[in-house]
């Protein structure tokens, strides 16, 4: 891989090349990726989508819209950083095609910004509801019509290959998704594989998967003006994108700091012996003096969790340029914080915070709920859409389907197109909304 394939300022519908040097500098084609996934409306309703607590009423806890503005700002801060010294190993990538250092932390911000786009409602917990759907529940019966790759991406809904489904799928009037540049879409595909063969090797790019079938063609083209490394031919698997690992690095900075400072803030995990792990982590740099005369728990945790952020943005950066020529061979097999050389201290803190936070009362009851609201969401619309295509709709059917905004096309051609559809609809609404959806259908008013 060539970083100027891997910086490609194309756009879906481009006929030409779009070449940095003639940019217009006051607004970049990478700012502009920027803009357009926070005016989305997808992006907004992560305002009310769980991070971890659910639906809390306290000024302490993240949303999904908060955790991906907090992710963002750290990878542009790590984009930027490797970008300074790329372009000092690189220089004819200023010299020539004119790339600036700011460049690289405007693809990473923008692909860090959508990075949970895709994300259902009720968290991580709201993927596992849908999949358990048609692996164990009533969409079981629907394996022998789909092909094995279109039934595992219904079994094992993933919300980043969801994500690529938002960004670039076309619909009347909004060809190309967002049409964000190449460069962005390819920062944003952690894993560039399908859902079949799963989990083929112990790469990171393995661990999950980037992209339904639906959206296959779409990803190949993009991969290939990318110039991604081929991984698995037969498979259509290709290498990360390089600043993917920066896109996900600043995710693990801010969900492993963060959830545990909000655990802190909500009584979950006492002060006194989680400031002590934070401390193991900023030992190096922590103003002792300083820290000493702040006087509340907010205070000193937001103190930490500014130097614990910065520590890893700078730890981050220099594993990725310590290896940057394996990872542009689509050879670096893990996230860059898992050779980190405070993974230990990492590892302590995740751990507490499964324990105390993501293991509590208040996020297992929020678990249960979304599993229940989900799977009663899906029977009905997901028996829709399949009559639909069968042509057997019942009188709820049509009532049903009247539910559904403009932008969802079904039709009798396509059984998994349609199943699709209206998994996408479900994953776009937000906590409160799914919740009154759920309540409406059942026939309760609240």
């Amino acid at each position: 891989m060539n970083w100027e394939q891997l910086l490609s300022l194309k756009r879906y519908g481009d006929v030409n090349k779009r070449l940095r040097k003639e940019q217009d500098e006051t607004r970049l084609g990478f700012e502009v990726d920027y803009d357009r996934i926070i005016f989305s409306s997808e992006f907004r309703s992560l305002q009310d989508k769980t991070q971890v607590v659910p639906l809390s009423k306290t000024d302490f806890v993240h949303t999904r819209l908060t955790h991906s503005l907090e992710v963002s700002v750290v990878g542009r801060s790590l984009g930027r950083q490797v970008g300074r010294l790329l372009l000092e190993k690189h220089p004819h990538l200023q010299n020539i095609h004119g790339y600036q250092i700011n460049d690289f932390g405007a693809i990473v911000a923008a692909a860090a910004l959508a990075h949970d786009i895709g994300n259902p409602p009720f968290g991580h917990s709201g993927e596992k509801a849908i999949g358990a759907y048609f692996s164990e529940g009533e969409g079981k019966h629907f394996k022998s019509q789909l092909t094995d790759k279109q039934y595992q991406d219904l079994c094992d809904f993933e919300g980043n290959a969801n994500g690529f489904k938002i960004l670039t799928e076309s619909r009347e009037g909004r060809e190309g998704g967002l049409r964000l540049s190449h460069a962005t879409l390819g920062a944003f595909m952690k894993y560039p594989k399908a859902s079949l063969p799963k989990k083929p090797t112990p790469h990171i790019a393995d661990k999950k998967y980037g992209f339904f079938q639906s959206e296959e063609a779409t990803f190949t083209a993009i991969a290939k003006e990318l110039g991604l490394s081929v991984r698995d031919d037969k498979n259509n698997a290709y290498a990360r994108h390089p600043l993917a690992y920066l896109v996900e690095a600043a995710d693990d900075i801010c969900y492993t700091i963060i959830d545990f400072e909000d655990g802190i803030n909500l009584g979950l995990i006492e002060e006194e012996y989680a400031l002590e792990y934070l401390i193991k982590l900023v030992k190096d740099t922590i103003n002792t003096k300083k820290y000493n005369a702040l006087k509340t728990t907010q205070d000193r945790v937001s103190y930490l969790r500014a130097l614990a952020i910065g520590t890893l943005i700078n730890e981050a950066v220099s594993i990725f340029m310590s290896n940057e020529e394996a990872i542009l061979a689509g050879e670096f097999e893990t996230g860059l914080l898992d050779v980190s050389s405070y993974k230990a201290q990492i590892k302590d803190i995740i751990n507490i915070s499964i324990k105390n936070v993501y293991q509590s009362s208040e996020v297992v009851n929020k678990e249960i709920a979304g599993y229940k609201v989900l799977d009663g969401l899906l029977s009905v619309f997901v028996k829709a859409a399949g009559n639909v295509y069968n042509g057997h709709l019942s009188s709820y059917d049509k009532l049903v389907l009247k539910v559904l905004p403009e932008t969802v096309s079904l039709s009798n051609t396509s059984l998994y197109d349609n199943i699709m559809a209206v998994c996408l609809y479900i994953s776009k609404l937000s906590d409160s909304n799914a919740m009154l959806l759920y309540h409406r259908i059942n026939g309760n008013t609240i």
